[in-house]
């Protein structure tokens, strides 16, 4: 789901990155104001378990790659807020020192994995979950599909992003300066391998941590609604 350079015209990759400045602010002063000191272990945790899960990725035709990202369950356990860092912390590593992703579209990879998959997830797992204890198994369901739909739904967004390219950016002779496949092709190329693959895996993945934390530590689960803030 990296977006890399090349394949995002200067427009978008400036747009995203105008739209993600507003909200790495926000996130920054929730964390600050309402992540204990206790916690904070667990956001450095939470950007090193997104780091290594997107690392495992796999080249899908259009020029992008498939994978998990974690992101959901890090907001389940630290909230939207903080995971929104910690996957955007991720991020950016893999961009400067592993050319994982773009650094020009930071702003859009951060916005697809990083915002979009995060909150979708969050409250998608609250809405499931409802008003069931932390022990119960309709916690370890609401993860587990928060997971995959909110994957899927990055995976739409970046998909987005890739299709209207040609539309946005194209010679005299009418080729695409950037990426050169059509909303026709880039939404089946990467919703396909996701609903398919990508998704059962960080569908999969959440529900399995959720369901060992809850046998571990249940009060790691137990979130405070003042980190949601």
């Amino acid at each position: 789901m990296h977006i890399p350079d090349g394949y995002l015209g200067p427009a978008t990759c400036g747009i995203f990155y105008a739209v993600m400045l507003p909200i790495w602010t926000i996130a920054s002063k929730v964390v600050k104001k309402v992540l204990k000191a206790r916690q904070v272990p667990m956001l450095a945790i939470g950007a090193a378990f997104s780091f290594v899960v997107m690392m495992f990725n796999v080249p899908i035709p259009g020029g992008t790659t498939g994978h998990a990202v974690g992101a959901v369950l890090v907001a389940i356990l630290l909230g939207p807020w903080a995971a929104c860092i910690a996957v955007t912390v991720a991020l950016v590593v893999q961009a400067l020192l592993f050319g994982d992703g773009g650094i020009t579209a930071i702003g859009a990879n951060c916005f697809n994995m990083a915002f979009v998959e995060v909150f979708t997830g969050y409250y998608l797992y609250k809405l499931i979950s409802g008003s069931s204890s932390v022990a119960s198994g309709r916690r370890i369901v609401a993860a587990g599909i928060a997971g995959y739909v909110a994957l899927n739904i990055a995976a739409l967004s970046t998909a987005i992003m890739f299709g209207i390219q040609p539309l946005l950016h194209q010679t005299v002779s009418g080729y695409s300066l950037y990426c050169p496949y059509g909303l026709n092709v880039a939404i089946p190329a990467m919703l396909g391998e996701h609903l398919l693959i990508f998704g059962w895996v960080e569908g999969v993945i959440t529900a399995l941590v959720f369901k060992y934390l809850q046998k571990q530590d249940p009060s790691l689960l137990e979130l405070k609604k003042e980190v949601v803030a």
